[in-house]
């Protein structure tokens, strides 16, 4: 005999439209003993889901862009209760799960509602479509796509995220842009670093790819600044606009490292747009949309030729540093040379049929200007650029 749970889920997650989700929401509304069933089976679509290549975080960022914060809220008290079977959970997992929205109470006096939501958000998971996975499922063999991060890299991390923080909170755009740079040449000279002991040590490292949220509004002006920052750290990016995430592939430092000065350029690159904004409307000219997309673009152009001048300046005194020596690495530049090949030759075989596209629409000349001279400030900027960019998706 079939269970509640069993015709509540035939009758709404096979059919499309309100009607189908309220019968099955009727189902199980009236029947209080079901609750632990019909939660044990949304926690068997989240299981589902990771072996399709999605983790928490993409998990939770899908369900509040398709559906709404309330269900996305739902979501993650599914995938917290999911993932506490597991013994050990990688570290990017652990840190998804630490950010996720508060747990949702189960005993809500609307009964009707709250199984709608169960059922609406399950029909969701159940037609997610499969991605290349970056890394095992919980409690799967760690395997070339996971690496755990190396001994000393939360140390350099801290430091790092420190100086960002500091840079998002002070009011002295000088003294963000010193902070700003300070971080980027920490990162720079960690990558060297890293590179340097693989080679002398012969590691077998290879690379890893981590995925980032590239969330509305102005998406395409968020994917080209972290497609720069991507680049200057030796990584490459791989933008979906269709489910609201770029994958970033590389070596481990460096990914971490790419999304930490990501999100705090685009926390100064919001904040620098706001000011511009309030400056506008105190000269009695309003802006809109337009103004918020060319200000964006020309933040993210002018800090991707920056970022990549400042890289090949960093990279270029570490090689003079070692000399040109050889010795057992042979030389700075092949073995930057070896590891660019790898991540080219990883993303590669991640996503085959990749297009570039060349992204235009820029309309608003005060915009673009505003948002260059604050790229400027962030100390990431270079020559003016047309208001066009590329993005690779």
């Amino acid at each position: 005999m079939e269970s509640v749970i069993d015709r509540a889920c035939a009758a709404a997650l096979y059919a499309e439209g309100d009607a189908a989700l309220d019968t099955g929401a009727s189902l199980l509304a009236a029947a209080p003993d079901a609750d632990d069933e019909a939660h044990r089976r949304g926690e068997e679509f989240v299981r589902r889901a990771w072996e399709r290549g999605w983790h928490p975080a993409d998990l939770v960022r899908f369900v509040r862009r398709e559906l709404d914060e309330r269900r996305a809220a739902l979501a993650a008290t599914l995938i917290a209760a999911e993932t506490a079977r597991y013994p050990e959970l990688p570290p990017r997992w652990r840190q998804q799960l630490a950010e996720l929205p508060p747990p949702v109470p189960r005993n809500r006096p609307d009964r009707f509602s709250y199984a709608g939501d169960l059922l609406e958000l399950c029909r969701l998971l159940l037609r997610l479509p499969a991605i290349e996975p970056v890394g095992p499922p919980p409690g799967g063999a760690a395997g070339p796509l996971h690496r755990p991060p190396a001994a000393d890299e939360p140390r350099m991390l801290t430091r790092i995220r420190a100086l960002l923080a500091k840079a998002e909170a002070t009011g002295f755009p000088e003294e963000a842009e010193a902070l700003t740079t300070k971080a980027q040449e920490l990162m720079a000279r960690h990558t060297i670093d890293e590179a340097l002991l693989a080679a002398r040590t012969q590691s077998r490292e290879t690379p890893g790819a981590c995925r980032i949220g590239v969330e509305p509004p102005y998406e395409s002006a968020k994917a080209i600044l972290l497609d720069a920052v991507a680049s200057a750290n030796r990584c490459r990016a791989v933008w979906n606009d269709d489910l609201g995430f770029s994958t970033v592939v590389g070596f481990e430092p460096d990914l971490e490292a790419v999304e930490l000065l990501f999100t705090s350029l685009l926390v100064q690159g919001t904040a620098a747009m706001t000011r511009a904004e309030a400056g506008q409307r105190a000269g009695g000219r309003k802006r809109t949309k337009t103004f918020r997309q060319a200000f964006l673009m020309g933040y993210a152009q002018r800090l991707g030729r920056r970022l990549a001048a400042d890289a090949e300046r960093i990279t270029a005194a570490a090689d003079s540093g070692t000399g040109g020596e050889g010795g057992a690495v042979g030389g700075l530049l092949p073995v930057l040379a070896a590891r660019d090949v790898a991540v080219a030759d990883t993303a590669e075989r991640m996503f085959p049929r990749t297009t570039t596209t060349r992204l235009r629409g820029v309309s608003d000349l005060d915009g673009w200007t505003h948002g260059t001279e604050a790229a400027d400030r962030a100390r990431m900027g270079g020559a003016s650029h047309q208001p066009e960019g590329e993005i690779t998706a």
